[in-house]
């Protein structure tokens, strides 16, 4: 009997995705201005990214990578324990530390690397990972390459969480958990979840990415809007990516933490760098998101905005104060057609439909940003109500 081909294997689940509706595709921007981009030579309105605090193209931004660059070149050239990290690296790592109330910080190339590397520092055979149905697939799959058993709990439900960790009271156990959750907006029960591992002796893991720079105070992220200190979250992920508009992750937590990272996150130890002038550009977004609460100030007024806009023209959205605002449909491709109706419209919102989202569940996912004016908005609002409105008959 031949072996299963592991190529025939994969075309054959791209088929069934195409059969299903639910292939994804690529498509190139050829050119962005803010939100304003370009896609298959049409203009749109951006509503799709994560660049909440629109810092992307920010000039201060651009100078300080500019800058780095021309001193240090475009690579690390190394991992970090071999030659790789630089004064860059070494100073928003304090820049970090110090915008997050912890005592270390350390960079990770990415956030799905940096949720690997902790978890699997962390975890190992016979321990537990108990985690929200609807975290990030980083978080998931670090828990199943840890070695430990991933166990999961009802959405933001801190007694279902209880109960999970109840059931195993002799192992070692790391309760994970987004802050504010990709595809929905909302915000975990962060204080209640942190009490519930501080009575179980379990080490909470809260992943930021989507909190840093637009919750708390100064946008030091979730934890602190909840007023949540180094010992009542111990294990901090955030991405560098969203609205610092730059690239990367980190994680902050105690010297004990990040001294074992060091020795032990696979994913920290065994890759290159992070560009210094990346790093550079970092630091210089970590100063804007920290001390211009005006722009800040504007994305919470757009988030305000768009609900009550919504609520006008009698638009269902999903509960969030954040700047992810989805809008339910259900059937995947009513979602779809929706939103080609919306770049027909002149705006980019894409649809988001499984394995994205539980089954019969897809939507519409409207990123909100700073960069966006009162108009961008109100037009988005109208072509939504006209997309969504039942046809006639």
């Amino acid at each position: 009997m031949p072996r299963p081909d592991p190529l025939a294997r994969l075309a054959a689940a791209q088929t069934q995705r195409v059969h299903d509706g639910l292939l994804r595709r690529l498509r190139a921007v050829e050119s962005a201005d803010g939100p304003r981009i370009v896609v298959d030579g049409r203009a749109l309105i951006d509503f799709a990214s994560n660049d909440y605090l629109g810092l992307a193209q920010h000039s201060a931004l651009r100078e300080a990578l500019t800058d780095a660059a021309a001193r240090w070149g475009v690579g690390a050239g190394a991992a970090h324990l071999l030659g790789g990290h630089r004064d860059e690296h070494a100073a928003l790592e304090e820049k970090l530390a110090r915008w997050t109330g912890r005592e270390r910080a350390l960079l990770f190339s990415t956030g799905y690397m940096a949720n690997l590397g902790v978890v699997g520092a962390l975890l190992g055979e016979g321990d537990v990972c108990v985690q929200d149905k609807l975290n990030h697939a980083s978080l998931i799959d670090a828990a199943r390459l840890s070695g430990g058993e991933l166990i999961r709990y009802r959405h933001a439900d801190a007694d279902s969480a209880a109960r999970q960790l109840n059931a195993r009271p002799n192992t070692a156990a790391i309760l994970a958990t987004d802050a504010v959750f990709s595809m929905d907006g909302g915000v975990a029960p962060l204080a209640d979840l942190s009490a519930l591992c501080n009575s179980e002796g379990a080490l909470l893991m809260v992943d930021d990415a989507h909190g840093i720079g637009v919750l708390g105070v100064d946008g030091a992220g979730s934890l602190a809007q909840a007023g949540l200190a180094q010992d009542d979250a111990p294990v901090l992920m955030a991405t560098l990516g969203k609205a610092l508009g730059t690239f990367g992750a980190f994680v902050a937590g105690s010297a004990t933490l990040i001294n074992g990272l060091v020795q032990l996150a696979r994913s920290y130890v065994y890759t290159t760098a992070m560009p210094p002038a990346l790093a550079a550009a970092a630091s210089a977004a970590v100063d804007i998101a920290r001390h211009d609460g005006e722009r800040r100030a504007r994305l919470h007024c757009h988030i305000a905005q768009f609900r009550d806009g919504a609520a006008t023209r009698g638009i269902t959205l999903l509960p969030s104060h954040t700047p992810i605002q989805p809008v339910p449909v259900g059937d995947s491709a009513i979602a779809l057609a929706a939103a080609q109706r919306l770049e027909d419209a002149g705006f980019y919102v894409p649809a988001i439909r499984p394995p994205t989202v539980p089954a019969h569940s897809a939507r519409l996912r409207v990123s909100l940003s700073a960069a966006h004016v009162e108009d961008d908005i109100e037009r988005l609002l109208d072509a939504l109500a006209a997309t969504l409105r039942p046809k006639s008959h």
